[in-house]
């Protein structure tokens, strides 16, 4: 990058105000880049007297076309949330025509979620699309690979002779049989016979348990987990309990199975948190420990009986549940969380780790095939947990 792009680059970052520091008083940027200093200039200059959207302001669909125009669809996102933070415009964004024009990101939702209940009727319609473009998004990505590594792991060590296409191959036990057959002077192996892992499964082999804290801090979790809890709900292999918590306890179980779209507007983002108290309604589903994973998806601050919970935790796990705790289930790494319950968690041989939502399908998979989960985290920093 050339010194003169560097500048350009720190005089967006320090704004207006700083221009003759640079320059002496000629303008260092072009067109575009003075539109793009006008737009985070209206969020980020306190300099700058009038809101968004007031008379005397930057017209709000200006502003937000000039946004989605100049700016990469990540940094979009960013700039739309801080819009909403920094200069209250959430009771803008209930207009139809404005609320379609907005750049569709998990942050916009949660925003919708954590507001559902003063969008006006005219808007509702409106923000539920925008809300399903999101969860449609999400669920393209991530279904193939939870489908994918849910019926891996649970036909992995039932082989056939059968066969049931080449993605059915189980590979390694192929080549295991076949070995004697190996062509020394070609230098190749022409197996006598494949093995297939078998294509019979069971209805609900597999019980999962999701259990999601929906105070504010997990807004970005609570959205990926009920999302994924929905994939979960369409696998004929897996009973899925999707449960909801602050101080209150909702089960969405059965809107899980239907729409995501539904199960996400019955959401109440925000209240206080009391886990045990879910933990205790979420432990009359188990009736077969040894086939149940139970996922806790909080930041452990626990606002009702600490020591009951951890009790709890405990029993679950010693009883032969498979237990996680994820502090996070998000793109944007591990906010603040209880470390003393945490440490507690891990004691008791608890996995307690932050996950990105595309590792989620890896980690389901080592969890059903029973794999050792103690070292999951430390083993995930270079996939995107921590």
């Amino acid at each position: 990058m050339s010194i003169n792009e560097k500048m350009k680059r720190w005089r967006l970052v320090l704004g207006q105000v700083t221009e003759t520091q640079f320059t002496g008083g000629a303008s260092l940027l072009s067109q575009e880049e003075l539109l793009m200093d006008e737009a985070l200039a209206a969020i980020y200059d306190q300099q700058i007297g009038a809101e968004i959207g007031q008379r005397g302001g930057y017209n709000l669909s200006k502003w937000i076309g000039d946004v989605r125009t100049l700016f990469p669809d990540d940094v979009v996102s960013v700039i739309q949330g801080d819009a909403i933070d920094r200069k209250g415009l959430s009771q803008l964004l209930f207009e139809p025509e404005t609320l379609r024009n907005i750049k569709p990101s998990i942050e916009m939702v949660a925003t919708l979620i954590s507001l559902k209940g003063k969008i006006p009727e005219r808007t509702k319609e409106t923000a539920r699309e925008l809300v399903k473009v999101v969860v449609d998004e999400i669920k393209l990505k991530l279904e193939n690979d939870v489908q994918r590594a849910v019926k891996g792991a649970i036909n992995r060590k039932k082989r056939s002779l059968q066969s049931a296409g080449a993605k059915s191959i189980d590979w390694m036990y192929t080549i295991k049989r076949n070995l004697k057959h190996y062509d020394q002077e070609r230098k190749i192996m022409i197996p006598e016979r494949f093995y297939f892992y078998d294509q019979k499964r069971k209805s609900n082999q597999w019980h999962i348990i999701l259990d999601i804290d929906q105070s504010g801090s997990m807004a970005e979790s609570v959205i990926y987990a009920s999302i994924i809890g929905s994939i979960f709900a369409s696998i004929p292999a897996l009973k899925t309990h999707v449960v909801v918590f602050d101080n209150e306890i909702v089960d969405l179980s059965e809107q899980c199975k239907d729409d995501p779209v539904d199960m996400l507007f019955g959401i109440q983002l925000g209240g206080g948190t009391d886990i045990n108290k879910s933990i205790s309604y979420c432990k009359q589903f188990i009736t077969d420990p040894t086939k149940t994973i139970f996922i806790l998806i909080s930041d452990l601050f626990e606002g009702g009986n600490q020591a009951g919970m951890l009790r709890r935790m405990k029993e679950m796990r010693e009883s032969g549940v498979k237990v996680i705790a994820l502090l996070a289930l998000s793109d944007h790494g591990v906010p603040g969380y209880d470390e003393n319950n945490a440490r507690r968690l891990a004691s008791m041989d608890i996995p307690c780790f932050g996950c990105t939502p595309n590792h989620l399908p890896e980690l389901l998979e080592d969890v059903l095939m029973g794999k050792d989960l103690s070292n999951w985290g430390t083993k995930s920093k270079n996939k995107g947990s921590s």
